[in-house]
This record gives C-alpha cells, sequence and structure tokens, in this order.
C-alpha cells in the first residue's frame, strides 16, 4: 500500500514537472517573438527577407537538440517562435527533417551496441525493444508521431535490432514531419498571445 502511494507521487511530481517544463518553454518562445519584433522595429528591417537563413536555423537546432540524447535542449522552443515570424510550413518541415536526421545518433548508438547510455535493464527500454519485436518499423512511426515520448529509447532499440537505417530514418522523417506542422502552426498563433505587448 505504502509502495502504492509513492507510486503515485512519483506519477505526480513528473506530471507537474512536464507542465512546468511546457509553461517554460512557451513563456521562451514568446521572449524569443517579443524580442525579434522589438529588434525589426528598432532597425527598420523586415525579418521575413532572412527566412532563408531562419529555416537553416531551424534545421540546426532541431538537429541538434534531437542528437542530444537524454538531454532536453529548447529545438521546440525554437519551432515555436521561428514560425510566429517566418512561414509555419518551411518551418516545419526544417524542423522536422532537422530532428529526425538528429534522431540518428540514438539508432547508432544501439546499433554500435553502446551500454555506457542505456541500461538494458533498465523498463523503459525493455519496453522499446517490446515495441520494436512486436510493431517492427511502425513503433518508431508512432512514437515519432506523439509528442512527449521519449524517442531516443526507440532510437536505441531500433539499433540494437540492427533495423536497417534507411528504414528507421523513413518511419522517422514520417512521424516527425506532421508533429512539426502541429508544432508550427501552434508556434504561428504565438503573435495573437503576445498582440498586447507589442507596439
Amino acid at each position: 500500500m505504502k509502495e502504492n502511494g509513492q507510486e503515485k507521487t512519483k506519477k505526480s511530481i513528473r506530471w507537474l514537472e512536464e507542465g512546468l517544463l511546457l509553461l517554460a518553454m512557451i513563456a521562451f518562445s514568446c521572449a524569443i517573438v517579443f524580442l525579434l519584433t522589438e529588434l525589426q522595429d528598432y532597425f527598420r528591417l523586415s525579418l521575413r527577407s532572412y527566412s532563408w537563413v531562419a529555416y537553416l536555423l531551424v534545421f540546426a537546432v532541431s538537429m541538434l537538440s534531437s542528437a542530444t540524447i537524454f538531454i532536453p535542449a529548447p529545438g521546440v522552443a525554437f519551432v515555436l517562435a521561428a514560425a510566429a515570424v517566418w512561414d509555419p510550413a518551411f518551418v516545419a518541415i526544417a524542423a522536422g527533417t532537422g530532428d529526425a536526421l538528429g534522431e540518428m545518433t540514438s539508432y547508432w548508438a544501439g546499433y554500435a551496441g553502446e551500454k555506457i547510455m542505456v541500461d538494458e535493464r533498465l523498463p523503459a527500454y525493455q519496453r522499446a525493444v517490446s515495441w520494436m519485436n512486436r510493431y517492427g518499423i511502425w513503433a518508431v512511426f508512432t512514437v515519432a508521431l506523439v509528442p512527449l515520448m521519449l524517442f531516443d529509447l526507440i532510437g536505441m532499440a531500433a539499433g540494437a535490432l540492427k533495423i536497417t537505417w534507411w528504414k528507421f530514418l523513413l518511419a522517422t522523417l514520417a512521424g516527425k514531419i506532421p508533429r512539426a506542422f502541429v508544432v508550427a502552426y501552434l508556434g504561428h498563433q504565438i503573435p495573437l498571445v503576445i498582440h498586447p505587448w507589442i507596439r
């Protein structure tokens, strides 16, 4: 009974942490958009003329943030902010592609048999291996599509099970790009949220 109560407390703390992280990410995105708008007004320049630089940055930041295995990075916050200023469709394509390519690090870590980053006895990793054994590449697509799921474990499991790299990459792209479209079009609404603070 005591263990059951501790389990509930741990879940509540985890949900609270994830909720605070989400709020911090949204606040960070709004701050970036506000700063970009102020800079545009101050220097009297059009940010839209620098769109190609923005898409390259979105691609690079997304790739780097998903390449950091188990370490949270502000990739989503950057995508939200960029989509508020530039074309959300191009932001989504750049973010989804960069994200998918960055996830190859977890795949190759699993393929190489790295045991440093994940203990095979870890229940979440065992679950990822079980999903991969049961659903194959569809598990990769589903976890890539759903936000707030730890994709690194699926990537490592796919690599450890020697799933063909290009199949893994295509399934990751197929999930990450639609997910990036959702994030980008949410970010496209940020100017409406911060409108009262923009002169």
